[in-house]
């Protein structure tokens, strides 16, 4: 249950979080069968929380299986369904485009999605970073800069483009392609949505649009613990920047939500949903 500003209300939300974060990244991949997880106070460290918190939410993982207990102190990941390899090859091509704002878990959704079908994942920044800071830099600003007119104007389109591309070819050889970006002007403007949704369609592939909610204390556990050079405006002053987004916003156009609070049911669960429902070309 979260309250009107997205702030978790529940007294045991933040060793929820850190155990739902740990579990998808264990679910993504980042965390794999076997091996050893840092002790508790490194894990504590990472996370900016006590001792007490990461042993509750050991405990959670514990109980799930996805920990198991090795020792007093060693804790290994238990995820033997890691090593399945399946490729899901449908007759017409998905293109399932994942939006959410940034600590959301939409590039964890998108790497589930990815080990669940096969299919290749497209991330925005993974494809275009080195490129946009390079660009800022010669234009005279850090590279690590997401606010300015000069990157929101002559950059961010290209990275979009670039996507969009990419995309395309994948489609083109007949591939399903999952991908990943924050979307939010994309999936709130109806005549982006018509033209994509055109352009896919006219390629023979069905799009499907996914947006990833996160209540504000789940967002800021995770955007703390990647410590993204990115993120650094947005920590500055978190408050302000919860002000300037719309934790609420939802895509103008037919879209599903997958629910990544602390709280809702686990991402795996969500994602394998979401799979057979793509599948099965329901109206998403």
């Amino acid at each position: 249950m979260t309250s009107s500003d997205g702030r978790t209300e529940r007294p045991e939300a933040r060793h929820q979080q850190v155990a739902r974060n740990i579990r998808n990244d264990i679910e993504a991949g980042r965390l794999v069968h076997g091996n050893a997880l840092p002790s508790t106070r490194k894990l504590a460290e990472e996370w900016g929380v006590s001792v007490f918190t990461i042993s509750e939410a050991m405990r959670v993982l514990a109980e799930e299986g996805l920990v198991r207990n090795e020792s007093r102190s060693k804790r290994v990941v238990n995820a033997p369904d890691q090593l399945r390899r399946s490729e899901v090859r449908p007759q017409r091509p998905r293109v399932v485009l994942v939006g959410g704002y940034p600590g959301s878990g939409k590039t964890e959704l998108g790497r589930i999605l990815a080990r669940e079908t096969g299919w290749p994942m497209l991330d925005k920044d993974t494809l275009t970073r080195p490129v946009v800071e390079a660009a800022l830099e010669i234009l005279g600003h850090s590279p690590h800069d997401r606010e300015s007119e000069t990157y929101l104007s002559k950059i961010r389109p290209h990275e979009y483009e670039a996507l969009q591309d990419a995309t395309s070819e994948n489609v083109q050889c007949g591939n399903s392609v999952i991908v990943t970006a924050p979307f939010i002007r994309e999936f709130n403007d109806p005549a982006w949505m018509a033209r994509t949704r055109a352009f896919f369609e006219a390629a023979q592939a069905t799009i499907h649009v996914v947006w990833v909610y996160c209540d504000a204390d789940t967002m800021l556990t995770y955007v703390r613990r990647r410590g993204a050079a990115r993120d650094a405006f947005k920590l500055a002053d978190w408050s302000a920047y919860l002000d300037a987004i719309n934790l609420d916003f939802r895509p103008a156009d037919t879209h599903v939500v997958v629910d990544n609070c602390a709280s809702s049911r686990p991402l795996q669960e969500q994602a394998k949903e979401l799979v057979k429902a793509i599948l099965a070309d329901e109206a998403l």
